[in-house]
């Protein structure tokens, strides 16, 4: 039979247990191991709701191949002339990269407004579990189907004649600069999902929010043509910041100014509506 030895703590020494970083203190913070291990979780039990529910997947997959055909065969004569469809999507392609991530984030929070009506949330923050790793874990998710939309429109961006003027690793790196830039649109949605009371009204806020961002771009014609005011809005519309990159990325030319702008602007947004949409998630009732 084994025998277990106690040894007693000095007298007039507390006892104490072994500093477990991945455990919760005394304080109730939650250790980062910890906190990786929750948002680990909390996205393997999204992505299991998404394998129960392929149709959750549909606008991932086939809205990237209904935008590049749309806009191929629809705009593309008219801008490139007619004929030079290829010349289009190369220009168009990058730029719907950046309009992949919008779409997606828009998503992000009908879900998390759907999953407070279900009472989802209130579960989760009863849990001792950073209030942060429920929404992290989401964005974790979502990046994996933006990432899957992404694959499908550059798929069918080759096949319609797409090129690639510079290299592998450059596409690499405007997809990269992509999945950034729309993990930082994911907070504002989660916030606008947060504070409107039904899924139709994110819908509708997103939209007033999508529509002139989207078409007050770079993304689908050169901004030349614009009248004045309008040129200086798509100036500083960070989607054509993206844009342009991407198609700096993919079709060479100058993207150090693009491609700092992107990253300045994925910072703020996120360094402004994480932290609010942390809070909302903690104070929503």
């Amino acid at each position: 039979m084994s025998t277990t030895t106690v040894t007693q703590s000095p007298a007039g020494a507390p006892d104490r247990a072994p500093a477990r970083p991945d455990r919760v203190d005394a304080e109730g913070r939650i250790g980062l191991r910890a906190n990786l291990r929750h948002i680990g979780a909390l996205a393997r039990r999204n992505a299991l709701q998404i394998k129960q529910d392929p149709e959750s997947m549909f606008d991932a997959v086939f809205m990237p191949i209904i935008f590049i055909l749309l806009f191929v065969y629809v705009f593309g004569g008219a801008i490139s002339g007619k004929g030079n469809n290829d010349a289009y999507v190369n220009y168009v392609a990058p730029g719907l990269m950046a309009m992949m991530g919008m779409n997606i984030a828009m998503a992000v929070g009908v879900g998390i407004n759907d999953d407070f009506k279900k009472g989802v949330m209130d579960r989760f923050r009863t849990m001792p579990i950073a209030r942060s790793s429920v929404l992290v874990a989401k964005i974790v998710v979502e990046v994996g189907r933006m990432l899957i939309a992404t694959a499908i429109l550059l798929g069918m961006s080759f096949l319609l004649g797409l090129t690639i003027h510079t290299s592998v690793l450059h596409l690499f790196a405007a997809i990269g600069l992509s999945m950034v830039f729309g993990a930082s649109l994911m907070w504002i949605f989660i916030l606008i999902g947060l504070t409107v009371k039904t899924a139709q009204a994110v819908q509708g806020v997103a939209m007033m929010v999508l529509m002139p961002l989207q078409f007050g771009s770079s993304i689908f014609a050169p901004t030349t043509t614009m009248p004045g005011w309008l040129e200086t809005f798509t100036d500083y519309n960070p989607l054509s910041n993206l844009a342009d990159a991407a198609r700096g990325l993919i079709n060479g030319g100058p993207v150090a100014h693009s491609v700092w702008m992107t990253l300045g602007w994925a910072l703020a947004i996120t360094v402004v509506t994480a932290p609010l949409a942390v809070s909302k998630f903690r104070k929503k009732t």
